[in-house]
């Protein structure tokens, strides 16, 4: 017999507030955490606008030891993980350090520091090169180094998924948790925002205002160009019921289901995707025991692009039915922009927040009717509701998509 999986605690960096009570606070009045981009120069680019954590100071949150060599993604990261393993009040001992794991979702979390790294070993030879900084080039870094700081000795684990970076990484924790592998799993994603990443998106057209505009994040919405890139972290405390009940901590929420399935037919338009999708719902609600009536809200990867807006409709009327007109979807992206692999860990801990307030966070920006996306979608403000079981949906452009189902406890 599976374990149940359960959430005890949850530690957030986002640009619309650091810590889960700030951020939740923040989602349900509905503000917006995008800005002139600080971090670099983005004249060079067709827009300047991102989600950039602009309040971050890694020596208040972590102190100045090992502080140093670290980069943007693994100090955004290490963050997280504090104020989620001080949200759970859970303590890391030598008697419980083995059974528990790290197990983190991100894609671009090391570019820059590879940038840096190769830009001086090219120009200056490598041996000019600092050893102490190679570390920071290696995609598991960021996880590594939570393990390190925390003194975690089991399983530590990096999924690189693109968008579902960090629901994959939830979904491996929870089926170590399930058998009976783990007690404990610190879950997450982290994407920091830095130039080559900026500067990549940018060339493939896909955020808004590329093309003169203002830029805006405006899912679902007729007048929707492209996302806002953002930068996050956001990990969650997984345990099994028993050994939560055991410390006597505080269950925020359960992990009911999960699935993931690849679609080769998608890309960047996504016209031709939706297979994947649909047979991940199909799969996570299944494994949840649920029927599709049984979701009360659908936490939405859609992030203001046209044809990913869309397909996510499309994918919701043809599992839901009839229920599609009457289950409310939002999209947190509309406020904290496209944080790509912390994308999902972004949205499972708003989705945490919705369950114990019942507050669905809204869809800013959204003010004229796409017809290809007719549903409830929660418009620009946020709305009072029994919450018992939601969705949370993550879809990349290169195949892959995954999909939780949370309830509550």
């Amino acid at each position: 017999m599976h374990n149940n999986v359960v959430i005890t605690g949850i530690g957030v960096l986002s640009p619309i507030g650091l810590g889960s009570t700030t951020y939740w606070n923040a989602l349900a009045a509905g503000k917006t955490g995008f800005r002139p981009i600080t971090l670099f120069d983005a004249m060079p680019f067709r827009t300047n606008i991102a989600g950039e954590i602009t309040d971050f100071d890694a020596l208040a949150i972590l102190g100045k030891k090992g502080l140093r060599d670290l980069d943007r993604s693994t100090k955004l990261l290490t963050a997280a993980a504090k104020f989620a393993i001080e949200d759970s009040k859970l303590e890391i001992t030598e008697a419980n350090t083995h059974s528990m794991g790290v197990s983190i979702g991100t894609t671009f979390g090391s570019l820059h520091s590879i940038s840096q790294f190769d830009r001086s070993g090219l120009i200056e030879g490598p041996r000019a090169v600092n050893p102490s900084h190679f570390p920071n080039t290696v995609i598991n870094s960021p996880a590594s180094q939570v393990s390190i700081r925390f003194k975690i000795k089991g399983f530590n684990t990096t999924i690189s998924t693109g968008f579902c970076a960090s629901l994959d990484a939830v979904a491996y924790a929870a089926d170590f948790i399930r058998l009976n592998r783990a007690d404990v799993v610190l879950a997450g994603g982290v994407e920091e925002l830095c130039e080559e990443t900026f500067m990549g998106f940018d060339a493939l057209g896909c955020l808004s205002g590329v093309d003169g505009t203002t830029p805006r994040s405006c899912p679902f919405d007729a007048k929707r160009n492209g996302f806002i890139l953002s930068e996050g972290a956001a990990v969650l405390v997984l345990e099994s019921e028993d050994h939560a009940r055991s410390r006597g901590a505080d269950i925020l929420a359960r992990v009911s289901g999960y699935a993931n399935a690849f679609d080769p037919a998608t890309d960047f338009s996504f016209l031709h995707a939706g297979r994947g999708l649909k047979n991940a719902v199909q799969q996570a609600l299944k494994d949840a025991s649920l029927q599709p009536t049984h979701i009360d809200y659908i936490s939405s990867c859609s992030n203001s692009s046209r044809g990913l807006d869309s397909m996510e409709t499309r994918v919701i009327k043809d599992v839901f039915g009839h229920h599609a007109y009457k289950v409310p979807v939002s999209s947190i992206k509309s406020m904290v922009g496209e944080t790509f692999s912390a994308s999902g860990a972004l949205s499972l801990a708003s989705a945490v927040g919705a369950i114990r307030k019942g507050l669905i966070p809204p869809t800013v920006g959204y003010f004229e009717r796409d017809p290809e996306c007719d549903l409830d979608y929660v418009p620009n403000e946020a709305r009072n509701a029994q919450i018992k079981n939601i969705l949370v949906t993550a879809i990349d452009p290169y195949g892959q998509n995954t999909a939780v189902v949370l309830g509550g406890y």
